[in-house]
């Protein structure tokens, strides 16, 4: 008897159960989806907000629609931080990772030119920084999995004007 192949964009054509995912700034906007649609396909995420509150509002949230989903609120722009939220992801994974998802990000509406040097330093500890170190704290988890999988997103700022940085 022949098989049939489920349509495109089934939830029954392919699953992720069993693979673990850290996805930065989770509790938002493309973070949020990110967070929701690999845990809707069963795997098993990580996640952060600056924000406790609305870190443990999704918490709650994907709970009860039964994703495996842990977080901790921490500032990735601290290097400190990011290296104690890697150590609880080794820890909740066994130290292992197949996705990390370098989702975080900022902007400061008004033109570069009128950036003062800590403005400055806050998007590239945010947005660069903290992109470059947490990669390097994730490649031996990703090691381990032995097919890691880094996804860095960007912003629409980064071919397009959007009055950001102007």
């Amino acid at each position: 008897m022949a098989t049939t192949t489920p349509p495109i964009g089934s939830p029954a054509r392919w699953r992720l159960d069993g693979q673990t995912v850290l996805c930065t700034g989770g509790t938002k906007g493309i973070g949020k989806a990110i967070v929701e649609e690999f845990a809707s396909l069963g795997a098993r995420v990580f996640t952060c907000a600056r924000s406790a509150s609305d870190l443990a509002a999704c918490l709650k949230e994907w709970t009860a629609k039964g994703y495996e989903v842990e977080g901790i609120a921490v500032d990735v722009s601290d290097s400190d931080a990011r290296r104690a939220m890697m150590e609880q992801v080794a820890g909740s994974f066994v130290g292992r990772l197949d996705v990390l998802v370098n989702n975080v990000g900022t902007n400061i509406r008004k033109p570069t030119a009128q950036y003062t040097e800590e403005q400055y330093d806050k998007i590239m500890d945010i947005n660069l920084k903290s992109t470059y170190h947490l990669c390097q704290l994730a490649h031996p988890l990703l090691k381990k999995a032995g097919k890691g999988c880094v996804i860095n997103v960007g912003s629409v700022a980064g071919v397009i004007g959007i009055k950001s940085g102007e």
